[in-house]
């Protein structure tokens, strides 16, 4: 699986899509609300960079067109969804108060986007298989795998920032 155009390079969890998939499905059927978030990097290098391909909402992940104020979009230039969008004030607005959060990257911009949320009083869920990240080098040097930035990523957030959990516990914590 090679997602160069993306974000270069060998990327975890290949049932990503699936996962999202599925749960935008259940939150559209119980016709909840759903935030989508977008990263639109400022450096015109960047593969996230708006003149980019790689700039573009992946098919699976794409707002539904027939649910428009249920289904904003947010478009951002930092890690955080909450930084120079209107996020945090419209989830205020509509009395929401947990928060089900995935996507790319577990590491990034999903890591940053948590800690936030749940700074800002948030309860927070991450649904781990619902998200991924890409191979990293560090900075000594050593090539780290997707799969253990990821657990690492987890491991950072689950009990300090929100709860970890798999994309088939949501539909028991959105109760009947």
């Amino acid at each position: 699986d090679d997602n160069t155009p993306f974000h270069g390079g060998h990327r975890n969890n290949p049932q990503i899509e699936h996962a999202i998939s599925t749960l935008l499905t259940l939150f559209r059927t119980r016709n909840l609300p759903i935030f989508h978030v977008k990263h639109n990097s400022r450096d015109p290098s960047s593969t996230l960079h708006p003149s980019h391909p790689g700039n573009a909402i992946f098919p699976f992940a794409m707002p539904s067109p027939s649910r428009p104020i249920d289904e904003p979009l947010y478009e951002k230039s930092v890690h955080s969804a909450f930084i120079g969008t209107s996020l945090e004030a419209d989830l205020h607005a509509r009395g929401i108060t947990r928060l089900f959060v995935c996507g790319f990257t577990s590491n990034m911009c999903v890591n940053t986007t948590v800690r936030m949320a749940e700074n800002l009083g948030f309860e927070v869920f991450v649904v781990e298989d619902a998200c991924a990240t890409f191979d990293r080098v560090g900075p000594d040097g050593v090539l780290r795998r997707a799969e253990d930035v990821h657990a690492y990523a987890m491991s950072d957030l689950h009990g300090e920032f929100c709860t970890v959990i798999k994309a088939s516990d949501v539909q028991g914590l959105l109760g009947n």
